[in-house]
């Protein structure tokens, strides 16, 4: 880093503090911060700040118009931080901004030694947030206490230092946060190009200058002359069981998938495309009671709950059953190939399109299979077109994916050094006490 150490350092005599700024002191957190909030019943028509409206972190606020409190609340004042302590290790830690009320997961601070802006950051930072951590009680919901955590050491500048730190780190920061929120739009930039090229491939062709005709279909708009233009059933297997929804849940219920036998593919399998993550089983009792729920080798599964119309195509040889939000097709490949229907289904838009509008859902999203199978979709008619169609498609998807990476990887970056920064000032690995941001 471009920033100096403090002259003279001393031990904390705490061993993960380290050594802080000779003239520095260390003191609970209990003397520097009283612990504020009184209980609130239901019924309060004060601003609710819920475990959700905190950013994992960064100590952002993140609005939202459905959150509700649940059961007692606690009150806050603007300027006191509010610390999450259910699963710390989540860092939601936040400098109010207005006061209402929020879930009683939060401690309430109100500081008394420092500026409240500067307990925010120290209370971000890994250090702090480890120490916590350590201390959880309880394996599911992992809650840390007031009685341990207002014994941690937090070191103190003295007269008006603190706020020198917390207006720098506000202005570094912002900065920071500025490049992230660039790299966020340029991943959103790629994955809508993305589509818009896989949409206009697996619509067009590849060939510019093919032939083009009307589809008589408003979403297709104009296809390559010789493709074909047909419902999705015409390119089934002709059998039955060949579209097949998941049990419903009367006949998979949440207690039969407790068994140790038979996996089954849910929609976090789907839409990760990872088929062995998961840990829901049956019994080969209850399997051989759902045996025509089978997945077999290049079935394509549908999400149809939720987060709908994501696919994959199983791979897998080991036995397994659909999920109740899944719906699985099984595409003659005599005339398509399998990956190419997936993905017209996620990915060209127009398939899509056609299934929302035909599902007459009005609060929740939700896949039919009888409109499924009736969806438009345009085909090459040849195996071999619709090869060098996917062997395109997949070098694309591989150059965007490549600058998507990139970008992650930079946001990735920037992040740890945003959290390195917050923890060099507020321990006092550097001295910004003659940081001007006039001049910055």
């Amino acid at each position: 880093m471009k920033y100096q150490a403090y002259p003279e350092y001393k031990d904390s005599g705490v061993e993960w503090l380290g050594k802080v700024p000779s003239h520095w002191q260390d003191i609970r957190l209990k003397y520097v911060a009283d612990l504020e909030g009184e209980k609130i019943e239901q019924g309060s028509t004060l601003k609710y700040v819920g475990m959700e409206n905190i950013a994992s972190g960064n100590g952002k606020y993140i609005a939202k118009d459905d959150t509700n409190p649940e059961g007692l609340s606690t009150s806050f004042s603007k300027g006191d931080v509010l610390f999450g302590k259910l699963r710390p290790y989540l860092a939601k830690s936040w400098l109010a901004d207005f006061s209402g009320i929020c879930s009683s997961e939060f401690l309430v601070l109100r500081s008394k030694q420092v500026c409240p802006q500067f307990l925010n950051y120290y209370t971000l930072t890994d250090e702090f947030i480890n120490q916590v951590d350590s201390s959880t009680y309880g394996s599911k919901m992992p809650r840390a206490s007031w009685d341990f955590i207002s014994l941690m050491d937090v070191p103190v500048p003295l007269d008006n230092e603190s706020e020198i730190i917390a207006n720098f780190l506000d202005y570094e920061t912002a900065k920071i946060d500025t490049l992230i929120e660039k790299q966020q739009q340029l991943i959103k930039l790629l994955k809508e190009k993305r589509q818009a090229v896989i949409s206009h491939a697996v619509t067009k062709g590849l060939n510019p200058n093919a032939p083009m005709r009307d589809s008589g279909v408003e979403w297709l708009g104009d296809v390559p002359e010789h493709w074909k233009v047909m419902p999705l059933k015409y390119i089934i297997k002709a059998k039955k069981g060949a579209v097949k929804a998941g049990p419903f849940g009367s006949h998979l219920k949440n207690s039969d998938m407790e068994g140790k036998d038979v996996k089954v593919i849910a929609q976090k399998n789907v839409i990760s495309r990872n088929f062995e993550i998961g840990e829901s089983m049956i019994s080969s009792d209850k399997y051989r009671e759902l045996e025509v729920f089978t997945i077999e080798h290049n079935d394509v599964l549908i999400t149809t709950r939720g987060t709908i119309g994501r696919t994959a195509i199983y791979d897998n040889v080991v036995t397994a059953i659909l999920h109740p939000c899944l719906i699985r097709i099984q595409i003659d490949e005599d005339y398509a190939y399998p990956e190419l229907v997936a993905l017209i289904i996620q990915e060209s838009g127009y398939a899509m399109e056609q299934i929302l509008i035909n599902s007459n859902a009005t609060t929740i999203e939700v896949i039919y299979s009888e409109n499924l199978i009736n969806t438009i979709i345009c085909l090459p008619p040849s195996l071999a077109e619709q090869k060098l169609l996917l062997g395109d498609i997949s070098l694309r998807k591989t150059y965007f994916s490549v600058l998507i990476e990139k970008a992650e990887s930079a946001i990735e970056l920037i992040t740890e050094r945003r959290t390195a920064l917050i923890s060099a000032a507020v321990t006092g690995k550097i001295d910004v006490r003659h940081w001007n941001g006039d001049s910055a």
